[in-house]
């Protein structure tokens, strides 16, 4: 069965209109690999003040699609017969740590690398000296400890909760498994086999020619992430040529070591309330085709990988030197099947002043659909929505009651009771309208950094 695929000049006009007319990016990669063979289609430069173009050889963060290396390692340890699926992560971690239970039920490898571990997106002791790299400074001692003084809200297994602590964990874990480093155990396990030379976590000085500058939405360089013990959570550095390489192996046009636990990965379901998640990836329907896909993002990038998983085919990733709420999700969907539409460009809303005093009333989180939410939340004067799975994004009054985002085109609705408090609010984007009442929530819930 082959897939309708789009052409070269269609797929370079989408990356042109995203920079050039939205002013959306800086740089954009993107990579196609299917029966036929590669492509890779490039538009924009390394930075805004650099003359050299990103081609596929250029390098970004790739942020959370990390995860997939990590829980591919894990599957790769699973058949190498290191570790078991269903191993309480406490068996890899040094004698006497506490690791949090629940109902007498251990935190087991699987429940981390599909997000139903029950850990919060990030520890609890998460605080950063350096907001812009957040994750630098975060030690071995302050994870033992926030795993010592975590207390699960829920059953081990029973709901889809991303987490940045959860995967972070769980490639620390592998890594003293096997008595190497995260990095090592990539480039001795993943890289090095499938001849990814682009691949890593720290970069030679050729390498480092080769990096895109990351930039924030307003398109103002940023600095690049640096991670210590979470490196499993988003460390990761690659191109799209590099990228391809993984994802010719994870459909079998190259013939690896790898190919048994890449196929099984795909074995584990557990819902999401939207979807699936398997082993890293996120299962989803989109017109009619099961998507396998993982995105990521960090301050100055934003990814995307994902293939076809019924068909096998139309494999791509898309990689920019831009962060921006949306990312690229929608090209690399696009990309995968030309039936999944391209988000609209952002409809014009104005912001208008309104009585700070209001904001503490919107504060909550309001559930979307099962196991998925919206959270709202305030610092200082301005509010910020944050959706499960994803990170936290400013909204902007354009009324009293009525928030736009500003780098995608959806709005915010709030319904109040007699006292202004919010009882619900409605989402309206991309043509739809959904509406979400106010649940019960935790503040240590609150903590966010986008990975």
């Amino acid at each position: 069965m082959e897939m309708e695929t789009l052409d070269d000049t269609e797929i370079r006009n989408i990356l042109i209109e995203r920079i050039d007319t939205r002013h959306q990016g800086v740089g954009i990669v993107a990579g196609i690999i299917d029966s036929q063979g590669r492509r890779v289609i490039a538009y924009g430069k390394l930075d805004r003040d650099d003359p050299r173009d990103v081609t596929g050889d250029t390098i970004f963060e790739i942020g959370s699609v990390t995860k997939v290396f990590t829980s591919l390692l894990l599957e790769d340890m699973v058949q190498r017969g290191e570790v078991a699926l269903n191993d309480p992560v406490a068996k890899y971690l040094p004698a006497g740590t506490k690791v949090p239970e629940r109902n007498g039920q251990p935190i087991t490898l699987v429940d981390l690398s599909t997000h139903t571990s029950g850990l919060p997106r990030v520890p609890s002791n998460f605080h950063p000296k350096d907001p812009a790299n957040p994750y630098a400074d975060y030690t071995p001692e302050q994870l033992y400890e926030s795993l010592s003084s975590c207390e699960l809200t829920r059953d081990i297994g029973a709901q889809f909760e991303y987490s940045n602590f959860g995967g972070g964990l769980l490639g620390f874990a592998l890594a003293r498994r096997t008595g190497m480093d995260y990095q090592g155990l990539i480039r001795a396990r993943i890289a090095g086999p499938l001849q990814m030379t682009s691949t890593g976590i720290t970069l030679s000085d050729e390498m480092r020619q080769r990096l895109a500058r990351g930039h924030n939405d307003k398109l103002v360089a940023v600095p690049n992430w640096d991670f210590s013990v979470l490196a499993g959570a988003g460390a990761l550095r690659s191109s799209a040529n590099d990228m391809l390489t993984f994802l010719a192996a994870n459909l079998g046009y190259l013939q690896s070591p790898l190919t048994s636990a890449m196929s099984e990965m795909l074995s584990v379901r557990r819902p999401t309330g939207l979807g699936e998640v398997a082993l890293g990836w996120i299962i989803g329907n989109r017109s009619g085709h099961t998507i396998a896909w993982n995105n990521g993002g960090t301050a100055g990038y934003r990814s995307f990988l994902g293939y076809d998983a019924e068909i096998r085919v139309g494999v791509v990733v898309v990689l920019s030197n831009t962060f921006t709420a949306a990312g690229v999700d929608d090209i690399g969907m696009h990309l995968l099947n030309p039936h999944i539409p391209l988000q609209p460009p952002p409809r014009e809303h104005n912001e208008v002043p309104i009585d700070p005093k209001l904001l503490e009333f919107y504060v909550g989180q309001y559930q979307l659909a099962m196991n998925f939410a919206l959270t709202v939340m305030r610092e200082g004067n301005q509010l910020f929505a944050q959706a499960t799975g994803q990170g936290k994004v400013p909204i902007f009054a354009e009324s009293d009651h009525g928030f736009f985002y500003k780098a995608i085109d959806a709005q915010i609705t709030f319904e109040i009771d007699s006292d202004g408090r919010a009882t619900s609010l409605t989402l309206h984007q991309s043509g739809a309208t959904v509406p979400a009442k106010r649940i019960e929530w935790a503040r240590n819930c609150l903590i966010s950094v986008l990975g």
